[in-house]
């Protein structure tokens, strides 16, 4: 069954956010270094500390003005990289893993993704060198034993064809120099708006398919499509997931069906909205209803 987890990219309180979402038995926090401004790693990490058994996901690839200027003064970061203000050169991956370790308070991290590689890298075989060689830091975290598992975490590398699950896995064998590896996990939008992947999997092809025959976790992110999504969503629609659900329903039971995820990410500092969610992903929607809404969202040509 699809999990339910807690992302902070738009918590406004993150620290409250955590601690709803860990004292109601989360499996796992998602943050990163620039979320909150770059605050939100050091915020959330006294609640972490009460609860350190919850598994925590932090990134490696954007960064604030601030971080970048740390990350140069210390010969992690040059050039190019600098002025874009995102990164997965092997330098700044180690960095980065040693910087967010201090900031979440925790000498291991559960799971390292680089964030949206494909950003500014959109030359195929360039981004297989840089991938390739970003993986090889994380082997080396991973083998060192700061990180459990290492992703890539993802808005448009997918579907865009940067990369495949199975072109993922091949570069993590040439970083490991073997078939054992760290890779352990991938993040990318699953919702009615970002519907391939359901649509995908329901056909036993695309990402979420491809990443749980590799024995990979998948995590959807964005199940409301920033909030935007709830609203839109007509009396119709909303009941042809479930009679009688509301509009935030409706969108997470959507995604939390989709055939091979392992959670969802949401985003709230309110434990009724919390339960409401939990409650809404135990019942999945039947994969041919799913695939009859999955028409409904787009009809097929």
């Amino acid at each position: 069954m699809t999990v339910l987890g807690m992302g902070t990219y738009r918590s406004r309180d993150a620290a409250a956010s955590v601690s709803v979402a860990a004292s109601a038995g989360c499996p796992l926090i998602d943050t990163a270094p620039v979320y909150g401004g770059g605050a939100h790693q050091a915020v959330i990490a006294p609640v972490l500390r009460t609860h350190p058994r919850i598994r925590v996901s932090s990134k490696v690839g954007h960064m604030t003005g601030g971080q970048a200027r740390a990350a140069v003064a210390r010969g992690a970061l040059h050039g190019h990289d600098a002025r874009l203000r995102h990164s997965i050169a092997p330098d700044y991956v180690r960095h980065q893993i040693a910087m967010s370790r201090i900031e979440l308070q925790r000498r291991v991290l559960d799971v390292v993704y680089l964030h949206n590689p494909e950003h500014h890298h959109q030359e195929r075989g360039r981004l297989r060198h840089r991938l390739r060689h970003a993986f090889t830091a994380l082997e080396e975290a991973h083998a060192a034993g700061v990180i459990r598992g290492y992703g890539v975490a993802t808005w448009t590398g997918f579907d865009s064809g940067a990369f495949t699950v199975d072109g993922l896995t091949r570069l993590a064998r040439e970083a490991a120099g073997g078939h054992e590896t760290g890779l352990a996990a991938i993040q990318l939008p699953v919702s009615m708006v970002k519907a391939a992947p359901v649509r995908q999997s329901l056909r036993g092809t695309g990402p979420v398919h491809q990443a749980r025959g590799a024995g990979l976790e998948v995590w959807a992110s964005a199940p409301f499509h920033g909030g935007e999504l709830p609203p839109l969503i007509n009396r119709k629609l909303a009941d042809a997931v479930h009679p009688g659900s509301s509009g935030v329903e409706a969108a997470l039971r959507f995604t939390a069906s989709t055939p091979g995820l392992t959670g969802v990410l949401i985003s709230t500092s309110s434990a009724a909205h919390w339960r409401q969610a939990a409650a809404a992903i135990r019942t999945s929607v039947p994969p041919r209803r799913l695939k009859d809404i999955c028409e409904l969202l787009q009809p097929s040509r």
